[in-house]
């Protein structure tokens, strides 16, 4: 069976808002690739397409070829919860982990990452106080995405300008 979103690409909204016929689980890493093969809750094996860039949530729905709505849920995973002891510090420790490009779910004083020894130690030496736990990971979408999958400029083969002298290669 191939799953869709049908095309208005904002949460689940576009599917209604009744019980889902199934559930597929999925951690963050599969939830935000486009195109990928897992099993329902049913054992039932799907194959799932997305528009590029879009991640699904925990709370999406998709609708199955055969009109069947599929509810998305996020697996628990293994993460590192770095909690803060002010906005100054949580500020910081978002700072360093942005930097190294690290998915990050933000809350009330904590931040949240896949769980590595070598970032929580990183977080560590800056003052947080560090919890290692399987909960769902929901991390933000990051500064160049949006829902309908695009993000404001082509990945070519050569390097570009995102302004302010700020340039790289994809």
């Amino acid at each position: 069976m191939i799953l869709e979103r049908d095309g208005h690409g904002g949460g689940g909204d576009s599917v209604g808002t009744g019980s889902a016929d199934a559930l597929l689980i999925l951690p963050f890493d599969t939830r935000s690739r486009s195109r990928f093969r897992a099993r329902l809750d049913n054992g039932e094996e799907v194959g799932v397409i997305l528009t590029r860039g879009h991640i699904l949530r925990g709370g999406d729905r998709l609708r199955a070829e055969d009109g069947r709505i599929i509810g998305i849920a996020a697996a628990t995973e293994t993460v590192s919860t770095a909690h803060a002891r002010d906005a100054d510090m949580l500020a910081r420790g978002a700072y360093h982990l942005g930097n190294r490009h690290v998915a990050l779910q933000i809350g009330p004083l904590w931040l949240r990452y896949s769980h590595d020894h070598v970032l929580d130690d990183m977080v560590r030496g800056l003052g947080f106080t560090l919890v290692v736990e399987e909960t769902p990971f929901e991390p933000e979408a990051g500064a160049y995405h949006s829902h309908g999958g695009e993000h404001g400029h082509s990945h070519l083969e050569e390097p570009h300008s995102h302004g302010g002298g700020h340039k790289h290669e994809h």
